[in-house]
């Protein structure tokens, strides 16, 4: 997956502070848990991305350096979002009709 420039700042950062990583994982989770599909998960995962690098690019390196340098214009954090979903959510079954037939690969 290709991360744009503010995505892999993100994730930097959070791979190298623990307790936001954590923060964010507990976050990926209680937000997977409660939405409907995985679309609905990521545009609301990405919303709380784009604040958190808002309040970051006021107190913390390296968003306060950009931020300044390039300015806060509203940036995709989409794939980021989808990415840290695969990472850290828990794969949920597909709910099948009651007529359904499991999927089954060549079948």
């Amino acid at each position: 997956m290709s991360l744009n420039r503010a995505e892999q700042m993100v994730f930097d950062y959070l791979q190298q502070q623990p307790d936001e990583k954590r923060h964010w994982q507990h976050k990926v989770t209680g937000i997977s848990a409660r939405a409907r599909d995985p679309h609905g998960a990521a545009l609301e995962l990405e919303g709380e991305l784009w604040r958190f690098f808002e309040e970051r690019s006021g107190v913390a390196s390296p968003f306060r350096e950009t931020a300044q340098r390039e300015g806060l214009r509203r940036t995709s954090l989409r794939n980021l979002a989808e990415y840290l979903l695969r990472l850290w959510a828990p794969v949920k079954a597909r709910p099948r009709g009651e007529n359904e037939e499991p999927w089954r690969p060549y079948a």
